[in-house]
């Protein structure tokens, strides 16, 4: 038998903060998913992103606290172009959203920038540069 990675799971302080982050990004949580302990949204591949409060996670592990300081976990969406990582970058800034690194052009060939989730999670965004010609 061999282990398969299926699912990225997030404890959220604020679970309806974090459904309005992550819906705001494109994800399909059920209806009512705000009044739940856990909720999952299916991700394209078939890898699930799990939501759990905080009490959630006490109820089966008592000795759980939140993490302290930078965020261990990073999420990244791929946008359809350069242009739609500035628009959502600005989309969720406005929104009140952390923008902790704006829009650039990586070295590497991306656009890239970074927001972070209401619990402080950083959330990577990031298209293909063009081609040099």
């Amino acid at each position: 038998m061999t282990a398969r990675f299926a699912v990225i799971g997030v404890v959220a302080s604020d679970l309806a903060a974090s459904l309005a982050f992550y819906r705001r990004l494109g994800l399909a949580f059920p209806p009512g998913a705000e009044e739940q302990p856990h909720v999952e949204a299916e991700l394209p591949g078939g890898l699930v992103l799990a939501l759990d409060t905080e009490d959630t996670v006490r109820s089966f592990h008592s000795g759980w606290r939140p993490p302290e300081g930078g965020g261990r976990v990073g999420l990244a969406f791929r946008c359809g172009s350069p242009a739609e990582v500035d628009a959502l970058y600005e989309d969720l800034v406005a929104a009140g959203y952390h923008g902790e690194l704006k829009p650039w052009d990586a070295f590497w060939g991306q656009r890239y920038a970074t927001v972070h989730d209401p619990d402080g999670n950083g959330v990577d965004l990031f298209a293909p540069l063009p081609a040099a010609e």
